[in-house]
């Protein structure tokens, strides 16, 4: 599996930093990456990253659609704050939902790593709404949850993902203080709907 999970990793760490550009073509690059992905946690009995990346593909969806209606005239999606009090609610959403999940993946499955597996698939799954909802705070999420799914790969003897989820941190911090910048400057209007889709993202 060593080629496919080098594929799946060039794949997202691309996806990742056209994020931390708040650049569309991430979100195509990211639906190649999280298939491929999908493959190569099903083979190391990750069951849980693998129903992560199945949720992520329909996340992406969303996302492409969401950030499509939010484009600035210079292509990229303008960023809006996170209230907290519904930051609280996600993440109580995200707590139940890494209980549940590790319960069924401890007493129906043999994956290993059933709790912390299931608690990453959770909060990234929060992170990944509040990315498609164009939150800052996603890059936060981001950067705690990467940390932990570096020592869990090295752990599972996945060296390029743990690798690459090292890569990960670094561009959280990237896109965390690009996107504090962004929202920063004035707001920009909606591009031009005269614009063509290839040239919004030049």
């Amino acid at each position: 599996m060593t080629w496919v999970e080098l594929i799946a990793a060039i794949l997202s760490v691309w996806g990742v930093w056209l994020t931390t550009r708040r650049r569309m073509l991430s979100w195509p690059v990211g639906f190649a990456a999280c298939l491929i992905y999908g493959w190569v946690f099903l083979d190391a009995r990750l069951y849980s990253d693998t129903l992560l990346q199945l949720a992520f593909a329909i996340f992406i969806a969303y996302g492409w659609y969401r950030w499509q209606q939010n484009l600035g005239q210079d292509g990229r999606v303008r960023v809006t704050p996170l209230p907290r009090a519904r930051a609280l609610v996600n993440l109580g959403v995200g707590t139940l939902g890494a209980l549940c999940l590790g319960y069924a993946m401890h007493a129906w499955t043999d994956a290993t790593l059933p709790w912390l597996d299931s608690a990453l698939t959770a909060f990234s799954l929060v992170a990944q709404w509040w990315q498609d909802r164009r939150h800052t705070a996603a890059w936060w999420l981001w950067i705690v949850v990467d940390v932990i799914y570096v020592g869990e790969y090295v752990y599972k003897h996945l060296l390029i993902t743990s690798v690459l989820y090292a890569g990960f941190v670094v561009l959280a911090i990237i896109g965390l203080r690009e996107w504090q910048r962004a929202a920063g400057e004035p707001d920009t209007a909606p591009a031009s709907p005269s614009l063509r889709p290839g040239e919004a993202q030049r």
